[in-house]
């Protein structure tokens, strides 16, 4: 009898990654070249959205925090690279990422404060956090109280130039975020999350440190949404109050997740997909643009609780991180194998 033959990843990931690595390299190498220059700013938005819901599920599917004020760091984010970009003078790209660091660094102090609550208590507190942080940005005359501010940086430049670096670093951005998700969910880390987010006490027992591995994972969705916050002011050259800080994101981030399948790394960029063509498709039919997204959402729930993904996740993984256990040879037949 042959030992059991336990492996993380398969014929059908290697593949799936292969399609992956291809659509990545047609994004960049090929589809700025045959869409106009009007559609580039929309697919932004497409990773922007993924970066939201990837950081987002990273809170919420694997480390059980139901965040619903993460608009508070896209405002941060947004606000912080108008300010570094058009006040300090750093290059755009620049001060995109020390807008996520920027996000990341004032998330510490905060878990502080709403990692006092917990379950639903911890969910409305994050909301309070997020309305707090847009009363004092409207009470800044130095970001421009109610009206904003606009991103000046790319005075001078070439429109072309402007919408073309602005996708190719937002595609760039997107890549490092999903794969950086991917890579922690593969470390002990990532393992030690899994357990927490399954059963803190339980965690707890086993030596995981689990205030530790909940203030990383706060901390890293804030990043991220304070990221994307960054891009969608780059690529919409200016913020407001009303709309950098909207609960309308921190919406998006759970629909993305939850329909697309919370706790995976494939689940974001199915639901995120799927949010921005509902977006672009039935965006000029109003109010009813939100109806039909309260009822995809509502049925995906009923019909498919793990996520449209989930759907596919018990045959093969675009990103393997748990290990399976393949047949044992007993003899000339298969040994039956326990579940996973």
């Amino acid at each position: 009898m042959s030992g059991p033959d336990v492996t993380r990843g398969s014929r059908g990931s290697l593949i799936g990654g292969g399609a992956l690595l291809l659509v990545v390299a047609l994004l960049a190498a090929v589809v700025p070249y045959v869409v106009t220059l009007g559609a580039l700013p929309s697919l932004v938005m497409l990773f922007a959205l993924v970066i939201l819901g990837t950081t987002w599920n990273l809170l919420a599917g694997y480390g059980g925090m139901v965040s619903v004020g993460q608009q508070a760091y896209v405002g941060v984010g947004g606000y912080a690279l108008i300010q570094l970009a058009d006040a300090v003078g750093a290059p755009p790209w620049a001060a995109v990422l020390a807008a996520g660091l920027i996000g990341g660094l004032i998330a510490v102090p905060t878990s502080y404060l709403v990692f006092r609550l917990a379950g639903g208590y911890f969910a409305i507190g994050t909301w309070v956090v997020a309305e707090v942080f847009r009363l004092v940005t409207m009470q800044a005359d130095g970001l421009g109280g109610g009206s904003g501010l606009s991103l000046t940086a790319f005075r001078g430049t070439d429109r072309v130039e402007r919408v073309a670096f602005v996708y190719w670093f937002a595609l760039a951005l997107m890549v490092a975020v999903v794969l950086g998700t991917y890579l922690l969910m593969r470390s002990r880390v990532g393992l030690g999350l899994t357990a927490i987010r399954d059963d803190r006490v339980a965690a707890s027992s086993l030596g995981v440190a689990v205030d530790r591995g909940r203030r990383l994972v706060y901390v890293a969705g804030s990043a991220g949404a304070a990221l994307a916050g960054a891009l969608i002011a780059l690529n919409t050259l200016g913020v407001t109050p009303g709309s950098i800080y909207s609960v309308n994101w921190t919406a998006a981030m759970i629909f993305i997740a939850v329909v697309g399948g919370l706790g995976t790394i494939e689940g974001p960029l199915v639901g995120a997909i799927l949010y921005w063509v509902l977006q672009q498709t039935l965006a000029p039919l109003g109010t009813w643009y939100l109806v039909v997204l309260g009822a995809v959402a509502v049925a995906v729930v009923l019909l498919a609780p793990r996520g449209l993904w989930g759907l596919l996740a018990g045959r093969f993984q675009l990103f393997p991180t748990t290990y399976r256990a393949h047949p044992v040879v007993v003899s000339g037949t298969v040994a039956p194998q326990p579940g996973r």
